[in-house]
């Protein structure tokens, strides 16, 4: 993997260093049924080098040897593999079926006969000669048709020595000891995946993080076949490149499935330097030269850490305040003394009283300093809103319309453009943004990280909703769009991906709530949402209503529109 393009890197906060090229290595997990589940072979590495002491899977580098067409031509194979993986995958299958035979003496191999190969027979093997030859003086192939492709991890950017490594799992031969090499390996241990990561948990087991980040995946499953069975497409079921941050005082590592990890991606391209995740109300934190994040002091159930104000801008051209968020006075003096009081414009993304009613007393507050007063920039209030999400601004913003800053920057003349986006759905007067030099969205509460967006009617819209997810879909498309930046939560990466995801969730809720209808014909929305909403805590129910109801809504449209 290499580090995303940017789309100015003028903005980013350092200068960037291409990674350390990754060496190509390759793994396999051995796993056997057990009476309480599958287990999985695990090792301890020596007590020195990078992995020092640390449980892993079998497994090393590539060597010229396993590229070796004649060595291909002892591989036995599914078509399939082939068709989708090509010689590097047989490449990398026969990496790993040799690391695990040098290692712990382990061979996946068929005879001359096409039978697995017998234990007796691999243990005349020396595992200090070429695996290759002595397979073909005997007539064996290796059994490459026996690995199935779980996953692929890429060491992080910032590592001195970084590895690409796919993760193959395949069954334990019959009959065959596990027995270290004393060297690299030691202490060849079977264990369920769950054990492992309750070890681990415990600081009973030094795990690194892609072994640890498997188990955890794999030990949802019951058996050996459910997991082989989840692999027939031949592609990996995730691909990842984890990245730092720092957290609670530690450093901590982030994969793609991580709240945090597009945020890292977004600050720290090519993963140098430090990004602490820890949420504080207290200062500003930088994502880009242009662009930073105060977060208010309003955590909840509704609003997670709290409702986050960004702000656009640098000291040579001014400031945007985007979502003011709630009238709390420190806030507002702490997004004051970020932006140096000399704020431009101020912008609301809806009515919502997490969201828009600090737009006025800012205002004020800049006035007051002698700084000009700068226009409260939004859509009003449909009538549908509830009394505590009244909003009116000075300035009126129609869906594409721009707001236009200009600075210096080293190199001359910058230009920070933000355009208004029309999204009604979880409200009728729903605005998103888009930093178009940066290609940066910014989604209010119409996008989120961490939970989803709750429509209540009438002023919230499932049909709306749904639609403006397509239209935001088409627009990161369009423009390139990587990375959301939510009004609570940290910034989303794949923006394409959340959104489909997003939309996915909501048709599949959607479905939920249609079978309760149609369980309960007659049934009140409390039974309803006992039934579409069973798989969340009962605590949720009464505000998950509010989306059922407008769920219910689309049905009975779609349905009459038959």
């Amino acid at each position: 993997m290499t580090p995303p393009s940017q789309p100015r890197p003028s903005q980013l906060l350092q200068p960037q260093r291409d990674p350390v090229p990754a060496r190509e290595a390759s793994t396999i997990l051995l796993l056997r049924d057990g009476a309480d589940g599958f287990e999985v072979l695990m090792t301890r590495r020596a007590d020195q080098g990078i992995f020092a002491n640390a449980y892993v899977f079998p497994g090393g580098g590539l060597e010229d040897q396993d590229a070796d067409p004649a060595n291909h031509a002892l591989a036995r194979m599914r078509p399939s593999m082939v068709e989708v993986g090509g010689d590097e995958r047989i490449t990398q299958a026969l990496a790993g079926i040799r690391e695990t035979f040098e290692e712990l003496g382990i061979l996946l191999a068929y005879d001359e006969t096409g039978q697995p190969v017998p234990p007796a027979q691999v243990q005349q093997l020396d595992r200090h000669a070429s695996l290759y030859e002595q397979c073909r003086k005997r007539g064996w192939t290796l059994a490459v048709d026996q690995l199935w492709y779980l996953a692929n991890w890429t060491a992080p950017f910032d590592l001195p020595k970084r590895f690409n490594v796919p993760f193959f799992v395949a069954r334990m031969p019959e009959g065959q000891t596990p027995v270290a090499d004393e060297t690299e390996q030691f202490e060849p241990t079977w264990i369920r995946p769950q054990d492992a990561v309750e070890r681990f948990q415990e600081k009973k087991l030094f795990i690194l993080f892609p072994t640890l980040r498997t188990l955890e995946r794999i030990s949802v499953l019951p058996d050996t076949q459910a997991l082989i069975n989840t692999l027939q497409g031949e592609k990996p079921l995730w691909q990842a490149c984890p990245r730092g941050g720092h957290l609670q005082g530690k450093d901590t590592r982030h994969a793609e499935t991580d709240m945090a990890y597009g945020e890292l991606e977004m600050v720290l391209p090519d993963g140098h330097g430090i990004h602490h995740l820890d949420w504080q109300n207290e200062k500003a934190v930088p994502l880009r030269k242009n662009l930073m994040r105060l977060t208010a002091p309003n955590p909840g159930m509704m609003s997670g850490p709290g409702t986050n104000t960004y702000l656009v801008g640098d000291a040579s051209s001014g400031y945007i305040v985007i979502d003011p968020g709630p009238n709390e006075p420190v806030h507002l003096q702490r997004i004051h003394v970020a932006t140096g009081g000399d704020i431009r414009f101020i912008v609301c993304t809806h009515s919502h009283p997490d969201h828009s009613p600090g737009a006025a007393p800012l205002q004020a507050l800049v006035e007051h300093s002698g700084q000009g007063k700068p226009p409260v920039m939004g859509m009003a209030s449909a009538p549908t809103a509830r009394a505590n999400s009244r909003f009116k601004p000075d300035v009126s913003l129609s869906d594409g319309e721009r707001i236009t800053l200009t600075g210096q920057g080293p190199d001359g003349e910058v230009t920070h453009t933000l355009q208004a986006i029309f999204t009604p759905g979880h409200a009728a007067n729903h605005l998103c943004f888009l930093l178009e030099e940066d290609a940066l969205l910014f989604s209010g509460d119409h996008i989120l990280n961490g939970s989803t967006t709750v429509i209540s009617p009438p002023d919230g819209n499932m049909i709306d909703y749904l639609a403006s997810l397509d239209k935001l879909h088409a627009l990161c498309l369009e423009r390139s769009i990587r990375y959301i930046l939510p009004a609570h939560g940290y910034v989303l990466g794949f923006a394409r991906h959340q959104i489909t995801k997003l939309k996915a969730h909501r048709l599949a809720r959607e479905s939920k709530v249609h079978n309760a209808m149609r369980t309960k014909p007659d049934g009140s929305i409390q039974e309803w949402v006992a039934i579409a909403y069973a798989d969340t805590p009962p605590a949720l129910w009464p505000v998950a209503q509010q989306s059922l109801l407008a769920h219910v809504e689309r049905i009975q449209k779609l349905c009459l529109g038959r």
